[in-house]
C-alpha cells in the first residue's frame, strides 16, 4: 500500500493501517498534534483504517478544518452535558460556525443565560473524564430504532430525510450517543479551552412554520490565551459596532417603517458619495464606461438569466400590466441587454461596463443586521465582455484594481477560488476552462489562494477577496466571477476577424461589493475615526467666545471655498465643553480661535488622538488638509 503525503513523499505499508499509525510513522510530534486526517481529500477520524493507495494528510489545530473538528467535538460535549442536566430535552443539530459552534435544543422548560454556567461545569466534567469518541454505523431501520429509543424525534426526522444509500453514522462518548457524520477528536479530554456565550431562539430547520428551539452558542480554542484574545477582540468589536457609531455620528438610521432598508443621513451621504466618487475616478482611469439599468424588469428576462429558477425565493416580485416582473437582485441581466443594443466587433473588446446599481434581495428578518445584511444596497458592479484570448489579462487587471482599493484603506486580505456548485448550469468543459483561467491568473501574479470547493456562482467559478480589518476580523467583499454561460443564454455576439459571429466571455466583478456594507465595515475598521479625506466633517472651528465668532465664520467660508468640509460650533458654551463634544464626534481636526488667533491670522490646531499640535497660519493649515485629501492619507 502506497501513501502519498502532502509534500509528495511516499510511504509504503505491507498491510492496512490506521490514520493514527500512519501519523506515528511520520513523526511522534505530528501524531500528538493530530486532530484527524484527510484521505484522498476526505476528512476522517484518526481511528479510520486506510487499506488502499491514497493521498494522505494529517490535520492539526493549525488548520482551519482541524479547528472546525475540535469545535464540533465541543458541540457534542455541550449536547451530552445538556442531556445530563435536562434529560427530557430533545437534541436537534449542533454544527460549527465561524469562531465557534452551537446546538439547537428543544427544552421542556425554557432555560436562560444563567443556566450556561451550570452547563459549562458539566462540560468540564465530561472533558476531564476523557471519554473516547467511538464511531459506528447502523442500517436505516436500526438507526431510527436507536434514536426512537432515546426519544430523539429530530434525529429520527434527519435520518428519514437521508438518501436511501447514505451511510448513517453515530458517535458514542461515555453513555452519550449522537447522530453525526464526523469526524471528531479522539477523545473529549483533547478540548483545552471553551466557553458558552449566549442563547437565542431558532426555528427548526430555519422554517418559521416549525417549532422554535433554543440555540446555545459557544466557542472553543486550542489554548486559553487564544480564547482570551478572542474575547478581548469581541469587547473591542462592541465599541466599534457600526450600528451604535452610525447612530452616534449621524450617518444612517434603521427604522421600523423600513426594516432592512437603511436611511442615509446627510453625513452618511457625504461618506457614501466620497466612496462613489473615488470608485468613478478609478474606473474612468481603467477604461470603464458607466451605465444604469432599470430596477424592475420582466419575468422572461430573469428566466433567461437563470435567476428565476435559482434565486426566486430571494427576489421581490410584482405584476405590471398583468405581466410578472421582479425587482432586480443583481445588475448583470440588464448589462446583457445593454451589450445587445449595439453590434460589436472583436476590435471593440474588451468592453468594461460598470454600474452602481440599486438591488433588492429578500432577507429573513432574523438575518438582518445594520448595514451588513440589508434588503437593498448599491452594488458596484462591472461586467467585462472580452475575447477568450483576453481572459487572463482582464482578470489580472481586476485583481490589481481590487488590491489598490483595499491597500488604500489599510486592509490585508486573502483570496479563495470557489469551484462549481451542485446547482450550476453549463457544461463541464466550460467550467473547467473558467476555473483554470482564474487559477492561472492568480498563479501568474504569485497571489496565494485556497480552493473553496462547490461554492461558485451557479453560472461560473469565482475568486473571492476576504478583508482583514484592524482588529483581525474577516469580511468577504470583492469577487471576480468568470462566466461562459450568460453570454450563451442571452445570445451575445461579436464579429471575429474572419467575419464570423462568436460569443464573448464575460467577467462579473465587484470591488466594494455592497457600498452600504463596505461603509459598515469602514466604520468598524476605523472605529468611526475616518481619515481626513473620508471624514464627513473634516474640521470643526471652536470660537472661544462670541467676539471670535466673526473670525470663525470667515475661516469657515475660506475653507469651504477650497472644498474642505467644515463646521463652526457657534453655541454660547465654554471652550472645554466644545472640545469634549467635538472629540465625541471623532473629527480629524479642531481649530480653537480666540482673540490672539484673530489678531495674528492663525489657528490653534487640535488633531484627533494627538491633542494640541500648536498654531498654524490659515494658509498652512488649509494646505495641510488639502494635501491629506489629495494623498488620501489613512493613518
Amino acid at each position: 500500500m502506497e501513501i502519498t503525503l502532502k509534500n509528495g513523499d511516499k510511504k509504503h505499508f505491507d498491510k492496512a493501517a490506521s490514520c493514527k499509525d500512519i501519523a506515528l510513522s511520520i513523526s511522534e510530534g505530528l501524531a500528538r498534534a493530530a486532530v484527524c486526517a484527510k484521505v484522498d481529500g476526505t476528512l476522517v477520524d484518526l481511528s479510520a483504517v486506510v487499506d488502499r493507495d491514497c493521498e494522505f494528510e494529517i490535520v492539526t489545530l493549525k488548520d482551519k478544518e482541524g479547528l472546525e473538528v475540535y469545535r464540533h467535538t465541543a458541540s457534542h460535549v455541550l449536547a451530552q452535558a445538556v442531556k445530563a442536566i435536562f434529560p427530557t430535552c430533545k437534541l436537534a443539530i449542533g454544527p460549527t460556525i465561524e469562531n465557534g459552534f452551537y446546538y439547537d435544543i428543544d427544552f421542556t422548560t425554557p432555560i436562560s443565560q444563567e443556566d450556561l454556567g451550570k452547563i459549562e461545569e458539566e462540560m468540564k466534567k465530561i472533558i476531564k473524564s476523557n471519554f473516547a469518541l467511538e464511531r459506528f454505523t447502523l442500517p436505516r431501520a436500526e438507526a431510527i430504532k436507536l434514536m426512537t429509543k432515546y426519544s430523539e424525534k429530530y434525529k429520527v426526522e434527519l435520518i428519514k430525510d437521508l438518501p436511501e444509500d447514505a451511510e448513517i453514522s453515530f458517535y458514542k462518548q461515555g453513555s452519550f450517543t449522537d447522530l453525526c457524520r464526523g469526524p471528531h477528536l479522539p477523545s473529549t479530554g483533547k478540548i483545552k479551552a471553551f466557553k458558552l456565550t449566549s442563547i437565542a431562539g431558532a426555528y427548526w430547520r430555519g422554517n418559521e412554520k416549525n417549532k422554535m428551539l433554543t440555540r446555545i452558542y459557544g466557542t472553543a480554542f486550542a489554548k486559553k490565551d487564544e480564547m482570551d484574545a478572542y474575547f478581548t477582540m469581541l469587547e473591542e468589536a462592541k465599541k466599534r459596532d457600526h450600528t451604535k457609531l452610525g447612530k452616534e455620528l449621524g450617518l444612517f438610521a434603521l427604522l421600523n417603517e423600513g426594516k432592512g432598508f437603511p436611511f442615509f443621513l446627510p453625513k452618511g451621504m457625504v461618506l457614501k458619495n466620497l466612496l462613489i466618487d473615488y470608485w468613478r475616478q478609478l474606473h474612468l482611469r481603467e477604461g470603464y464606461v458607466e451605465v444604469s439599468t432599470p430596477v424592475i424588469l420582466n419575468r422572461s428576462l430573469w428566466e433567461t438569466s437563470g435567476h428565476w429558477d435559482h434565486y426566486k425565493d430571494n427576489m421581490y416580485t410584482t405584476k405590471i400590466d398583468g405581466e410578472d416582473c421582479a425587482i432586480k437582485p443583481m445588475n448583470c441581466p440588464g448589462g446583457m441587454l445593454v451589450y445587445k443594443l449595439t453590434p460589436h466587433s472583436y476590435k471593440d473588446l474588451p468592453i468594461r461596463m460598470g454600474e452602481l446599481g440599486l438591488v433588492h434581495r429578500h432577507e429573513k428578518s432574523g438575518q438582518l443586521h445594520g448595514l451588513m445584511r440589508v434588503r437593498c444596497f448599491t452594488q458596484d458592479d462591472a461586467h467585462i465582455f472580452m475575447l477568450p484570448s483576453q481572459i487572463k489579462d482582464e482578470i489580472k487587471g481586476v485583481v490589481k484594481l481590487i488590491n489598490e482599493v483595499y491597500t488604500l484603506f489599510g486592509f490585508k486580505y486573502h483570496v479563495e477560488l470557489s469551484t462549481r456548485p451542485a446547482d450550476s448550469m453549463g457544461t463541464e468543459e466550460d467550467w473547467n476552462k473558467a476555473t483554470e483561467a482564474l487559477s492561472d491568473a492568480l498563479k501568474d501574479m504569485n497571489l496565494p489562494f485556497v480552493v473553496n470547493e462547490g461554492d461558485g456562482a451557479f453560472y461560473g467559478p469565482k475568486i473571492d477577496f476576504h478583508l482583514e480589518d484592524s482588529i483581525g476580523r474577516t469580511w468577504q467583499c470583492g469577487t471576480i466571477q468568470l462566466d461562459f454561460q450568460m453570454p450563451q443564454r442571452f445570445e451575445l455576439e461579436y464579429t471575429g476577424e474572419d467575419g464570423q459571429k462568436y460569443r464573448p466571455i464575460m467577467i462579473h466583478r465587484v470591488v466594494f461589493g455592497s457600498i452600504e456594507r463596505f461603509i459598515g465595515i469602514l466604520i468598524e475598521h476605523f472605529a468611526g475615526k475616518f481619515p481626513v479625506w473620508l471624514a464627513p466633517v473634516q474640521v470643526k472651528i471652536l470660537p472661544v467666545s462670541d467676539k471670535s465668532l466673526g473670525y470663525a465664520r470667515q475661516l469657515e467660508s475660506e475653507m469651504r471655498a477650497q472644498g474642505i468640509r467644515v463646521e463652526t460650533d457657534s453655541r454660547n458654551e465654554k471652550i472645554g465643553y466644545k472640545i469634549r463634544e467635538a472629540q465625541l464626534e471623532k473629527l480629524p481636526y479642531m481649530l480653537i480661535v480666540g482673540d490672539k488667533e484673530r489678531e495674528e491670522g492663525t489657528v490653534s490646531v487640535r488633531k484627533r488622538d494627538e491633542g494640541d499640535i500648536g498654531a498654524l497660519t490659515k494658509k498652512d493649515f488649509i494646505a495641510r488638509v488639502l494635501q491629506e485629501n489629495a494623498d488620501k492619507t489613512i493613518f
